[in-house]
């Protein structure tokens, strides 16, 4: 892994996308003697948070168990996590790549779990395909979300970022780099699938996964475009979906409509980063519907900061509104015996707390990154976050006294290293 280093005068956009394609390729920067050669890298988080919110927990992803707020008032699980990689250069065309990253998932373990395992053919200096196990093009840092040191940020914007959680899929992607008089850029396309287990038996399936990406680099300016499409299966609250088509043919249609089974699932984004040197302005936006429970959101961030030396204060807005499917959102209980309309009103609870899982959420953001020493980087940063709308936005594990609206105050400070 090539590191990444944000020095006080900055590195043009150019530059930097050079070094970051070195760190998730390493085989492209290998010396070109046509020997084998391979190298062994890595990169961390050490991080704690605490939130004000009592009723509920802040976390960085829906693909954790807990985090700071209810469970913990201080939690180190929120954003701690290790990774290794080995970059295997074969030939001047073959080369592969294994990368591993430890996090805290769902059942609150800390199991490895392979990020990336692909293998490489570059068929000409412009043009490369891979097989395997590839990060998904979904965002301006897809390929490095899991790399601390490589934003400026103590995490992404979970407005955006945890919106799709995904990020990797096993199949095969195609990619064109090419350049223009005044521009560079590259085009992917990818197709695959994906499956996880989430906890106790539920598991995530993403199958029939297609998807385009451009991003194109104009001096200290870079864009990035992507769309991306699957069929998804989520299998959790069977016990939900059972009661429901217990209630005859409303209940049926009803679960048929809420049910994350086989739904098409599309995702689109937009982004842009200009860093001319000695300060920097990011924006994303996302687009992304699944016609279930999991509903349609769309999320905006944007974010700048200025380097004095080795700090970089920054400061962000990030904002996701969520939409519930289409069709009727509760069981009709006119006229049902008391023993049916007390067994249709708990079920119908049950889908108002599925649905409020459809994020809407605010928050305004502001740090610091001290880049302390060589591939060091210490970070503070201060989140003030607001669920709206009835919705939970991105806490979990909500208590009975958790109310939509109430903002919360979430404090988090960072070691990130690359090696």
């Amino acid at each position: 892994m090539y590191p990444i280093h944000f020095p006080g005068k900055g590195l043009s956009c150019a530059v930097r996308a050079s070094l970051l394609a070195c760190l998730m390729t390493g085989a492209a920067c290998a010396a070109e003697d046509g020997a084998p050669a391979w190298k062994l890298s890595g990169f961390g988080t050490l991080g704690a948070v605490h939130s004000s919110e009592r009723h509920a927990d802040y976390s960085s992803s829906a693909l954790k168990a807990d985090g700071a707020g209810r469970s913990h008032a201080w939690s180190t699980d929120v954003d701690s996590k290790l990774g290794g990689q080995i970059d295997l250069r074969i030939d001047a065309r073959w080369s592969a790549v294994l990368q591993v990253v430890t996090e805290q998932r769902l059942d609150y373990s800390y199991r490895p779990q392979v990020e990336w395992a692909n293998v490489k053919y570059q068929a000409t200096p412009e043009l490369s395909l891979r097989v395997g196990r590839i990060a998904l093009p979904m965002f301006v840092a897809a390929d490095y979300r899991k790399v601390g040191y490589a934003y400026p940020w103590v995490r992404t914007p979970v407005e955006i970022y945890g919106a799709v959680p995904i990020s990797n899929s096993d199949g095969a992607d195609l990619t064109w780099r090419w350049n223009g008089e005044s521009m560079r850029g590259t085009t992917q396309a990818y197709v695959g699938r994906t499956e996880m287990s989430l906890y106790q038996g539920a598991r995530l399936r993403g199958s029939g996964i297609a998807g385009l990406s451009q991003t194109v680099e104009i001096g200290d300016l870079s864009l990035a475009a992507s769309i991306g499409t699957t069929r998804l299966t989520v299998s959790l609250y069977p016990e939900l979906f059972a009661g429901l088509r217990a209630f005859g043919e409303q209940g049926q249609a009803l679960a048929d409509a809420i049910i994350t089974e086989r739904k098409r699932a599309t995702a689109a984004s937009i982004g842009l980063n200009y860093d001319p040197g000695n300060w920097f302005v990011m924006a994303e936006a996302g687009h992304y519907r699944v016609d279930s429970f999991l509903g349609t959101t769309n999320s905006v961030y944007a974010s700048g900061g200025y380097r004095y030396g080795a700090l970089t204060p920054y400061a962000g807005f990030a904002r996701i509104s969520g939409k519930k499917p289409s069709g009727p959102h509760a069981l009709d209980l006119d006229g049902l015996p008391p023993e049916y309309a007390a067994a249709g009103s708990a079920l119908n609870a049950g889908l108002d707390t599925l649905l409020r899982t459809i994020a809407s959420q605010t928050t305004l953001s502001a740090g610091l990154r001290w880049d302390a020493a060589p591939n060091v980087a210490f970070k503070l940063q201060y989140d003030r976050v607001t669920p709206r709308g009835g919705s939970r936005g991105t806490m979990m594990n909500l208590g009975p006294a958790f109310r939509s609206g109430q903002t919360a105050h979430v404090a988090s400070a960072t070691v990130d290293f690359v090696f």
